[in-house]
């Protein structure tokens, strides 16, 4: 029996996020309750023992989990240290194995620790052995590094934006461990740096410039001595030493077509960065137009409060701007406010209160009062839409203020699918106006339906407008933060 070894730590941070993020972030699971977890789920993990399990010459051994809730602030010292050492005594604990399967997510940091998963990559090198192969997978916004590549075999990546693929992700690192175990594969990786920084819909790979520069690295992927390919566009809001874009290439044993196919998708991407930019609207004139709109729902995306991507979810610029404007017609906005909810409560279902709303954890924005009625309270448990993971907002409530229906959270989830939506009685197709704090989502969503889509200039911690977030860490020049960057192919090749 070969022994394949699991263990899970991902997590997306936005460094511009004053709230940090402690064990209450995340999902945490023991090595006895790891497997289990994701076994009917379509998650990485669930992908992979989906080909595992397949076979019965393979024994898994569940390793120590960490995944994050939702995205957050950097994740703090005492957090990191419970996780970090959790994970590595998993490894301990599982003796001698075959193989490993790491699934990681590329877009964490910590306080005293900004490349987390580099970290766990060496320690884990040290604790399993130089010859043990190791296979992780990251999502496309994650930051690569050099102990990352260093330490893994090889690494798998998403393909799809918005995130479609998870499972299949965890398919293809299962079946290229195996190829490494038993075929003899000899994995050789080579990074394209490319120094850029990108943000917008050319970034929806069904449909985008991006999507044709990421089919190149699937078609290196696909071909006979393709292994893995991909490009990582980073986590703009993630402000750490190796942040940038980056092309991912990993043959069997043939450097010269890594390193040709690396440099030229490098090349393309660049070629197309201006492109791949976001096209914002300000607040004011978002409102503006919203209010102009005859019919249809009007979809604002304040992708700067995206909890997905890092931030609080607590913003209430849309919704002053909407009042200030005497929007009319009616609203469906989320809300990350645990004070609100616990006033809602103690007033209960179909009474009125009086609370204050928005800027409950960012201080950059201005909290302001508003009277409604209690429409319905939970206890925030419910199932994500795509992945079916459970989802834990903590206590929420449904208010209704005149012609504005808020769904308060009392701790962030995420935001780039219609769960909380659709878990609290609400159906964003009954509303006029649509606040979505998230990026993208899938087109089904709401693109799909909308009569009027804007993407929206309000100030938060996940802005697109990328130069006016406060870089202070990653690697200078980078476009769009400095002007005139030049771009010297940057290539790395790595072996094991």
């Amino acid at each position: 029996m070969k022994r394949i070894l699991i263990a899970e730590c991902g997590q997306e941070i936005a460094s511009f996020n004053p709230v940090p993020s402690e064990l209450d972030s995340f999902r945490l699971s023991t090595p006895a309750e790891l497997i289990p977890e994701h076994e009917h789920l379509k998650t990485e993990i669930g992908g992979a023992l989906n080909i595992f399990k397949a076979r019965k010459d393979i024994e898994l051994v569940g390793g120590f989990g960490a995944r994050s809730i939702t995205s957050g602030g950097t994740t703090s010292a005492a957090a990191w240290k419970f996780i970090s050492e959790s994970f590595l005594d998993s490894l301990k604990a599982a003796g001698k194995v075959d193989g490993v399967y790491f699934s990681l997510h590329g877009a964490m940091g910590a306080v005293g620790q900004l490349d987390p998963e580099g970290y766990l990559l060496v320690e884990a090198r040290k604790i399993l052995g130089e010859e043990v192969p190791i296979v992780s997978s990251f999502d496309l916004h994650g930051v690569i590094t050099d102990p990352v590549l260093k330490s893994s075999n090889a690494i798998t990546v998403f393909h799809t934006y918005p995130h479609i693929d998870l499972f299949e992700t965890g398919q293809r690192s299962a079946r290229l461990l195996l190829k490494i175990m038993e075929e003899g594969a000899r994995p050789v990786t080579v990074r394209a740096r490319i120094p850029a920084l990108v943000r917008g819909d050319e970034l929806k790979t069904k449909t985008g410039l991006f999507g044709k520069c990421m089919d190149e690295a699937i078609a290196l992927e696909n071909s006979s001595k393709g292994l893995s390919g991909a490009i990582f566009i980073g986590n703009p809001f993630t402000d750490v030493p190796d942040l940038s874009s980056n092309v991912i290439i990993c043959t069997n044993d043939d450097e010269k077509l890594a390193v040709d196919t690396a440099t030229k998708i490098a090349a393309d991407f660049w070629k197309v960065r201006e492109q791949l930019q976001a096209h914002l609207t300000s607040v004011p004139d978002a409102v503006a137009k919203a209010c102009a709109a005859k019919s249809g729902t009007t979809i604002l995306v304040d992708a700067a409060d995206a909890t997905s991507s890092g931030a609080c979810g607590d913003s209430n610029v849309v919704l002053a701007e909407l009042i200030k404007q005497g929007y009319a017609g009616t609203v469906l906005a989320p809300l990350t406010d645990p004070a609100a909810v616990a006033a809602a409560f103690k007033a209960g279902v179909g009474n009125t209160v009086t609370t204050n709303i928005g800027g409950a954890l960012d201080p950059r924005y201005t909290p302001f009062e508003v009277t409604g009625k209690v429409h319905l309270l939970s206890d925030g448990e419910f199932n994500s839409e795509v992945e079916g993971e459970p989802w834990h907002a903590g206590n929420c409530a449904v208010l209704k203020v005149k012609n504005i229906t808020l769904v308060l959270m009392s701790k962030p989830v995420s935001l780039h699918n219609r769960s909380l939506f659709y878990s609290h009685g609400q159906n964003p197709e009954k509303f006029d106006l649509v606040i979505v704090k998230s990026p993208h989502c899938q087109d089904h969503m709401y693109l799909n339906w909308a009569t009027t889509y804007i993407n929206v200039d309000a100030p938060g911690s996940t802005s697109a407008n990328l130069p006016s977030l406060g870089h202070t860490i990653c690697r200078r020049p980078i476009f769009p933060l400095d002007a005139n960057v030049e771009y010297v192919p940057e290539i790395t090749v790595y072996r094991r």
